[in-house]
């Protein structure tokens, strides 16, 4: 979060160091966030109920897009604050206490759902690649366990940055900017916490997806009890948690590196030099992969919902219920597939 803590000469140069100016960017970015308010609400919705079938059956995989769920949900309530902001031309209209507490939510849910994302990987290894030695840690309790972690970690940090910086500096106001989490120039300390979020709450992640379901191709390809479909699904999900994963968050954490090494790396930060014009030019791709990182509460129930046996055949069935009863009531009745063997993700 570029949440700074300037000097009063910082602020006033903070107004000419990026000018933001009226355009279609502002129209372009409130689109995204609408085609994921939408689609995330409707895609989320739809899947809570099968999911909490799951967690009432102690699915692991159940407890973990259950939170999942949760947190995108969240964020997506948030959403409509930010589709205001850019129908304004990235003014915040809504006041300081609105402003911090959106991006509080809008990040806390990025790291949320990575690592939660790294729980859900690291689980599926552990059940294809040590079945019999994982089944007694492979539990609901410890499924909770991990996702309350995952929750008090990064919220704690977070409030941590809000309690230690001057909110107000996220609420950039001066000269009529009005803007919120758009404060240039960066300064030393949020540098500094940006590579941090790089290199723990993207770089680290990432390799452990690729360990983890590396482990899993791997051990799956070499299964003579499984069937072609049930290694191509495998295969599947695979690709597709990175391939998503590198989609929604690659590019903006990689643009955050970029601009804190160059941050690092000028002598000048003052408006009109070298550092201001850099961010400048990179003002309009950082705003899109920031609002890209946004659709990922779209693709998480898509990726990780659908594609399992168990949850797709509970939203068959509450479709089906539906179209019979002609009734919105898509209450589930728990029953036993025996298809735990081919369930594998």
């Amino acid at each position: 979060m570029n949440v700074t803590t300037t000097s009063p000469a910082t602020t006033a140069n903070t107004s000419v160091c990026v000018k933001i100016e009226d355009s279609a960017i502002s129209d372009f970015l409130m689109s995204v966030y609408i085609l994921a308010f939408i689609t995330g609400l409707i895609f989320n919705v739809l899947t809570l109920g099968p999911i909490l079938q799951q967690v009432r059956r102690q699915n692991v995989l159940g407890i973990f897009l259950l939170n999942l769920s949760l947190s995108d949900l969240f964020f997506i309530f948030t959403m409509p604050l930010w589709m205001n902001y850019y129908r304004h031309d990235h003014r915040w209209k809504l006041g300081v206490t609105s402003c911090s507490v959106a991006g509080f939510v809008y990040y806390s849910n990025m790291y949320i759902s990575i690592f939660l994302l790294c729980c859900i990987s690291v689980d599926r290894c552990l059940m294809v690649t040590y079945p019999l030695r994982s089944k007694s840690y492979r539990t609901s309790r410890y499924a909770w366990t991990q996702c309350i972690a995952v929750y008090v970690v990064v919220i704690a940090l977070h409030i941590m940055v809000l309690v230690n910086d001057n909110l107000k500096d996220a609420h950039d106001e001066k000269n009529n900017n009005d803007r919120c989490y758009e404060t240039f120039p960066m300064e030393g300390p949020v540098a500094l916490f940006n590579l941090l979020r790089v290199g723990l709450g993207f770089l680290l992640p990432l390799l452990v997806l690729a360990v983890s379901y590396w482990r899993v191709l791997a051990t799956v390809g070499q299964s003579p009890g499984l069937s072609a479909q049930a290694k191509r699904k495998v295969r599947l999900l695979s690709f597709g948690v990175i391939g998503i994963f590198s989609m929604c968050f690659a590019p903006y954490h990689i643009l955050l590196l970029t601009r804190s090494l160059v941050f690092y790396n000028s002598d000048d930060v003052l408006p009109f030099g070298n550092y201001c014009q850099f961010e400048q030019k990179m003002h309009f791709y950082f705003s899109c992969t920031l609002a890209l990182s946004s659709l990922n509460c779209v693709v998480d129930p898509v990726l990780y919902v659908l594609v399992s046996n168990g949850v797709r055949e509970d939203v068959k069935m509450c479709w089906r219920r539906h179209r019979r009863t002609k009734t919105g009531d898509c209450a589930l009745t728990a029953y036993n597939r025996g298809k735990t063997s081919t369930n594998l993700i």
